[in-house]
């Protein structure tokens, strides 16, 4: 079930809601199986034979929870449940990926395989290693089942993330209330109205100017240097309308319910540098990877040779966690080069400082000149991670380069899509409708505050700065506008375009 959805918006929500509100009034603890239930009956819509994977995940991780409990039990017990977290995702998620690799690399007949991916398998299995991993490190065992399944399959974020933490999502649902005040329902669904908007108005409309190009690309075609950019740079900013917006309705949704879900994404594109990238990017998985992945490692405290070595391994498989393929493991490759190069030139330029007398200019073309090579380097690696082949980003690189399209150029049909309505414009003009449209996404991303800047969410709260923009408020002005957005989403709702993390 689609957050973008009339099914979702007008049967399912609703529904929750009051029932929400209803079982609230007898205690917080009905309010509470209210949830849990409808997160399962969400989930389950997909499919419901892989409800049983999650109820079983479920189970199994907080028996392993209870049984560490046993302080002399707790690592053994605790590598264990990793072992098994992480054989379930690799069966699910990668076992496609070994086959098919192997038959190709050794010529070996082996079977077909095809292993379907059950929805938010990655995320509900990260949360929960990162669980068995706090407990071993001394953190309190859970012993409330009800308030632990809420915590990995609560729906707002159960499917696309963000990935929360056990530490600041079950003490929200043991407090003794939740704030239920109409400022913070007014907050939420104008939250959900904005990501909405993004997802539906921005992200839905540039995918047509990205997904008939890549799938030329996959057929065995090219691709001429216009389209080429016009579709790499359309891609670039769907995928973080599409995921921002996500991550802002599930904000927004939590809310409704009294509970507050983690910031994902804080102007990722804004960033001067690859390390502040990954500090605005996919900021709970950034997290995560830290946490549990980069400092048991190693992280920095063993020397800098060892540093580079960590950060490439981190995001080499931060990229095969967004998908089984060799794409995505370039894509985290190259995240890894961008990243030890970054941290490389932060220790020469430290030490070049400390040396001279005169700094290192830091002035508004430094800053503009960080910020393209950033933006650049970032656009780059999004290639491989659209592509669904190594053969089809590499074809895409070329076209960026200027080298000249073979005869299978892509040619365009000329028919524009506004709001999945078609137009025929014809090739060059829709070329330039796509040109002003990326240049029209770009500039919301650069120039407007994100979404929970403007309803001073979270760390934006208690900004000691103020905004040159608006800020949110419960007002007529805000819900007529928040009315608005909602309303001119609804239209675009057919198009029945799912989230691209939905895949990961």
């Amino acid at each position: 079930m689609l957050f973008s959805t009339y099914t979702f918006l007008f049967q399912f929500l609703p529904a929750v809601v009051l029932a929400f509100a209803a079982a609230r009034r007898h205690s917080p603890r009905a309010g509470i199986l209210v949830l849990v239930g409808a997160s399962l009956f969400f989930y389950g819509a997909w499919k419901p034979i892989y409800l049983l994977l999650l109820l079983a995940s479920i189970a199994a991780n907080f028996s392993l929870g209870l049984s560490m409990e046993k302080p002399h039990r707790r690592r053994t017990v605790g590598m264990c449940g990793v072992a098994l977290n992480l054989a379930l995702l690799c069966y699910f998620k990668y076992t496609n990926f070994i086959f098919d690799s192997v038959s190709t690399l050794t010529g070996a007949p082996l079977p077909f395989v095809n292993v379907v991916l059950p929805l938010g398998i990655s995320f509900f299995t990260f949360q929960q290693i990162a669980y068995l991993v706090d407990v071993m490190r001394g953190a309190r065992v859970e012993r409330d089942i009800v308030s632990y399944t809420l915590f990995v399959t609560f729906f707002p974020h159960l499917i696309a993330g963000p990935l929360v933490h056990h530490a600041e999502m079950i003490p929200q649902f043991k407090r003794g209330r939740t704030s239920r005040s109409a400022v913070l329902a007014a907050r939420g669904m104008a939250m959900f109205a904005a990501g909405l908007f993004k997802k539906i108005v921005i992200a839905d409309n540039l995918a047509q100017f990205v997904s008939p190009v890549f799938a030329h690309l996959d057929a065995g075609g090219s691709v001429t240097t216009s389209w080429a950019w016009l579709s790499t740079l359309a891609y670039t900013l769907q995928i973080y309308f599409d995921f921002s917006g996500y991550s802002d309705m599930a904000v927004g949704l939590a809310l409704l319910f009294g509970i507050r879900l983690p910031v994902n994404f804080r102007s990722p594109y804004k960033a001067a540098s690859i390390v502040d990238f990954w500090r605005r990017w996919h900021i709970t998985l950034s997290r995560f990877l830290r946490d549990y992945l980069y400092i048991p490692l190693g992280g920095n405290r063993l020397g800098e040779a060892r540093r580079y070595i960590n950060l490439m391994l981190t995001m080499l498989l931060g990229g095969l966690w967004h998908g089984a393929g060799w794409n995505f493991l370039i894509w985290g490759g190259l995240h890894g080069l961008y990243l030890s190069i970054n941290h490389l030139w932060q220790t020469w330029r430290g030490a070049a400082v400390k040396e001279s007398v005169k700094a290192l200019p830091s002035n508004h073309l430094a800053k503009v000149a960080s910020w393209a090579i950033t933006f650049a380097a970032v656009v780059i690696a999004w290639v491989f991670f659209r592509a669904k082949t190594v053969g089809s980003a590499w074809a895409m690189l070329k076209a960026l380069f200027g080298f000249a399209a073979g005869s299978s150029a892509y040619i365009s049909p000329g028919v524009l899509r506004v709001m999945d309505l078609p137009i025929l414009v014809g090739e060059e003009r829709l070329l330039l409708i796509g040109s002003g449209v990326v240049i029209v996404a770009l500039l919301i991303a650069l120039s407007l505050p994100n979404v929970p800047q403007i309803f001073r969410y979270r760390e934006y709260r208690r900004a000691p700065e103020k905004s040159t923009w608006p800020q949110w408020r419960p007002s007529f002005a805000w819900a007529l506008f928040s009315a608005l957005a909602f309303t001119i989403s609804l239209f675009g709702m057919w198009q029945r375009l799912e989230f691209l993390y939905f895949q990961f």
